[in-house]
């Protein structure tokens, strides 16, 4: 607990008044960062999607840099930050809008509503699931290999970029969960659902090791039981999910021991917090309600004015984190190695490991 509260504080310092300029170290750490996942880390890429899962308007964006993006948060998301922290200047541009950009510094092909399942968040309309991020991940990559001069001058530069995979959320809230829409729960035991979606996962990273990654960071789900929209519905946190998250999450930190174990030219990292979701050290002093005024889909209803203490809430709307919380997330991702926090070896190591 103290030392939870110690990298609060020591966040709070690093991001309080300009943290923009705090990770600006020149040369960023790694040439190039590719992100894959969903709501959590969507830069955009659902604006022009016919789905009731995207967010570009206000209040969304209230305290980003460029204002409303399509960022599921009020600020920054947590690749945001770990891209400031590597010494990016400029933010990972979404696949959806990279016209201009420079895609040797990365892409985000994160999309809200996606799992890793094809079907999943399809009730809410169109989203950008696993499968078709990779398939976009594809198209860069014969683009970078075409800009430097061939296919293995590409796998070169791409052995050293990091691999930032965020997804598996929605596979329960806006799949699993929801049986009036989706017949996995019917299919499947929570183990043997658990099972699946790592499958699929392996697959997955897989795949990206084919085209070249060697560096990766694989996040769990969080206590998904207790958002605010859960806490809302139920009236508490709905442990069914908070057990079901905890399954999967079991599940991936052994698959991602295997991968190290079997790819030994690549790197595999494991990031799950799994401590109290009502824990207030860090200091949050709203853990379960959201900042803003919801609509009945649990987002912000819009150009609603949100609460001022945002740093003291840990939600945003029904279901995203603030960026306080995404501050801290990205800290202890990339400087933690307490084991009671997250898997004991954090991005910093995962990157200057030989």
């Amino acid at each position: 607990m103290v030392y939870e509260t110690k990298i609060w504080l020591i966040l709070s310092l690093l991001f309080g008044a300009s943290y923009m300029q705090h990770f600006v170290y020149g040369k960023p750490q790694v040439p190039c960062i590719f992100i894959f996942g969903d709501s959590l880390s969507d830069s955009g890429n659902n604006n022009n999607l016919l789905t009731a899962s995207k967010v570009n308007f206000k209040p969304y964006g209230i305290d980003f840099p460029k204002g409303t993006t399509g960022r599921f948060t009020n600020g920054l998301t947590a690749i945001d930050i770990i891209g400031e922290i590597l010494g990016f200047e400029d933010f990972i541009p979404p696949f959806a809008n990279i016209g201009g950009s420079d895609i040797l510094k990365g892409v985000n092909y994160a999309s809200g509503s996606a799992g890793i399942r094809y079907e999943t968040g399809k009730h809410l309309g169109v989203n950008v699931e696993l499968g078709l991020q990779l398939q976009h991940h594809k198209i860069i990559v014969d683009q970078i290999g075409t800009k430097l001069g061939g296919d293995q001058k590409a796998s070169q530069y791409l052995n050293k970029c990091l691999y930032y995979v965020n997804i598996g959320s929605n596979d329960f809230i806006s799949n699993y969960f929801l049986p009036q829409f989706y017949p996995t729960r019917r299919i499947y035991k929570p183990e043997e659902y658990a099972e699946d979606l790592v499958n699929k996962l392996s697959q997955s990273l897989k795949i990206l090791r084919d085209v070249g990654a060697r560096k990766f960071v694989v996040f769990g789900v969080g206590p998904i039981g207790c958002t605010p929209n859960a806490i809302a519905n139920h009236g508490s946190c709905i442990e069914e999910q908070n057990d079901a998250a905890f399954i999967f999450g079991t599940k991936l930190k052994s698959l991602v021991d295997q991968l190290n174990s079997q790819f030994t030219d690549s790197k595999f990292l494991f990031r799950n917090i799994s401590s109290d979701p009502f824990d207030t050290s860090h200091g949050f002093k709203v853990v379960d309600a959201a900042c803003c005024e919801l609509t009945l889909n649990a987002t912000c209803t819009r150009d609603k004015t949100p609460c001022h203490n945002r740093n003291e809430y840990k939600f945003w709307d029904g279901f995203h984190p603030t960026s306080a919380t995404n501050k801290l997330v990205a800290f202890n991702s990339y400087f933690s190695s307490n084991p009671n926090i997250v898997y004991p070896i954090n991005i910093q190591h995962l990157l200057h490991s030989s």
